[in-house]
């Protein structure tokens, strides 16, 4: 009998396809953790015979030339990776405050590996270490690049334009106008800076300028957002009254599940722009907001802003909205290094922040 190829055979299709994608994602998880748990008695075994025995530096480029020669052929195997080994065993032993999450996805036994460093691949693992002095920052970027899947390329970016940082000191109004399940989210939606080096714009550039240098590279415009956004368009038009209202860019938030309005400004913030932002969210929850859909938010990023200001022009604003500024280098601005979080409020807000990349990770 001939199998014709009805609803009923391509459903078939689409049930297997998505069985196979399952398995082959499961193997793939599977053998990374394999590596991984390699790696990381790899790495004991190495600072373990070193303190035993007092061995220097030298025993780790020894120890890899006879190792290339027992498995020859086999790739992982170079002093340089050895050295990573080592280097990863000891990032997670050695610190003695780990995040709480750390604590409740590792066994009791400080020589098990937490479950947490198996999200991700081995080169975003040691990307991660070599960059990321803090346990904190690392463990943000572990769980980020696992929930926005980012690649080798796009990790190094968001470390190196300092993600962790602008993430922690951000400015929005958050906590007082969004649910209180959804704030820490949203909070990882914003940076305090965002870096358009590649957008190649001169120091005096308008509005528009750097709008269509946006449209043009609207791939990494997204990735330096910070992922789980979309582009819907840009001039949207909302209108009231017969009068047609143009919104910069809107974007919409996978995660969030809300529209995000975002306006561009190439001068210092000033109180009135949170004002317009104000109506614009208020018109798209009522003409463009889909009944499944969270209340928008607004993005507002200028050339500047004083944090003063910022704090005051948002106190009474009904609508969650946040403010950032963008640069053009990959240098980060004076304005921002002085507001840097203490050490105690850097604890406070990434443990915070943890949790919830943790709970969206479940």
């Amino acid at each position: 009998m001939k199998v014709e190829k009805t609803n009923e055979y391509k459903q078939l299709i689409k049930t297997i396809s998505e069985r196979v994608r399952l398995g082959q994602s499961v193997a793939i998880n599977a053998v990374n953790t394999q590596q991984l748990l390699l790696y990381w008695d790899l790495g004991k075994i190495i600072v373990s015979k070193q303190q035993q025995y007092s061995w220097g530096k030298s025993v780790v480029e020894l120890l890899a030339k006879d190792l290339q020669k027992e498995f020859e052929g086999t790739k992982g195997l170079s002093a340089t990776n050895l050295w990573r080994m080592r280097a990863f065993y000891l990032a997670y032993t050695q610190d003695t405050i780990l995040p709480p999450i750390v604590g409740e996805l590792k066994n009791s036994n400080k020589d098990v590996m937490p479950k947490v460093l198996t999200f991700i691949a081995w080169t975003h693992n040691y990307i991660i270490i070599e960059k990321c002095k803090d346990v904190n920052e690392r463990f943000f970027y572990i769980l980020q690049a696992h929930n926005n899947g980012w690649t080798k390329n796009v990790l190094i970016h968001q470390i190196e334009n300092k993600t962790f940082q602008k993430t922690i000191i951000n400015q929005n109004n958050f906590s007082e106008t969004i649910h209180i399940e959804e704030q820490s989210n949203a909070m990882l939606s914003l940076k305090d800076d965002y870096t358009f080096d590649f957008l190649e714009l001169s120091n005096e550039h308008s509005e528009y300028q750097l709008e269509q240098a946006i449209l043009r590279n609207i791939r990494k415009f997204l990735i330096e957002m910070g992922g789980d956004f979309t582009f819907v368009g840009n001039q949207f038009v909302v209108n009231l009254n017969d009068k047609d209202y143009k919104i910069d860019l809107l974007l919409f938030h996978r995660e969030l599940q809300a529209l995000v309005a975002i306006e561009l400004k190439v001068t210092e913030f000033i109180p009135e722009y949170a004002g317009k932002m104000n109506f614009y969210l208020s018109l798209l929850n009522k003409t463009i907001k889909k009944k499944h859909e969270k209340p928008s938010i607004g993005i507002i990023i200028c050339k500047s802003k004083s944090r003063t200001t910022v704090e005051f022009a948002l106190q009474d604003i009904n609508k969650p909205i946040g403010i950032a500024t963008y640069s053009l280098t990959k240098q980060l601005p004076e304005e921002l290094k002085q507001f840097f979080p203490t050490t105690a409020e850097l604890k406070k807000r990434v443990e915070m922040i943890n949790r919830v990349l943790q709970k969206n990770k479940k």
